[in-house]
């Protein structure tokens, strides 16, 4: 297959590219400065806001996995408004979004970024992400996407190639970045959540 990765030398997208790469695909990675992510075939400059570009991208790919951050540090804006301008653009080609933990619900149906104690920190991006993820639950049906959210906290823990699944609630507590890797290039590969949001943990 060939997947390109949106955010290939990010935190997620660089173990996506490597993952990817691992089972023997060809990797795509963009980003904004262009430089070489590991097991990359190819790497090119974009941003998620280069819409003609990315969709280009997206169609002559068999996936695209997007790990682009919104509103660390910065506004979030500007990543709510490029997803919105993808989704208006209908690209034909399969997209796995990475999307944060705070959209994730309690038992009572709340939003985890809602909860007392949330971090300050965070809340931007995961109001950023639950905003973005309406957008694609709002978007026409011939669109094909899917979006995951990680578990609340990321480790760096060694990749076991397993994880437990959940949809709108918290599947459990943590979960590794080789292993959310491991996740996404499935997805990539067998299409299994298209249309709706889920979420993973380390068992």
């Amino acid at each position: 297959m060939k997947i390109a990765v949106i955010g290939g030398t990010g935190m997620v997208g660089s173990a996506v590219v490597a993952e990817a790469a691992g089972r023997g695909h060809e990797v795509v990675s963009a980003s904004r400065s262009g430089r070489h992510a590991e097991g990359a075939a190819q790497d090119v400059s974009l941003t998620l806001s280069d819409t003609r570009a990315l969709v280009d991208l997206i169609n002559a790919s068999d996936a695209t996995i997007i790990s682009v951050s919104a509103g660390r540090g910065e506004s979030a804006q500007p990543a709510i408004d490029a997803h919105r301008a993808l989704i208006a653009a209908a690209p034909t080609g399969r997209l796995v979004v990475v999307g944060g933990a705070g959209s994730l619900l309690t038992p009572d149906g709340a939003r985890l970024v809602d909860s007392p104690g949330f971090p300050e920190e965070y809340k931007p991006e995961a109001l950023a992400f639950s905003e973005v993820l309406d957008l694609y639950r709002g978007a026409d049906d011939a669109l094909r996407w899917t979006f995951l959210s990680p578990a609340p906290a990321f480790t760096d823990k060694p990749r076991t190639g397993s994880y437990v699944e959940g949809t709108d609630e918290p599947a459990g507590g943590e979960i590794s970045v080789a292993d959310f890797a491991v996740a996404l290039v499935d997805e990539a590969e067998k299409d299994a959540h298209r249309g709706r949001r889920w979420t993973i943990a380390n068992a």
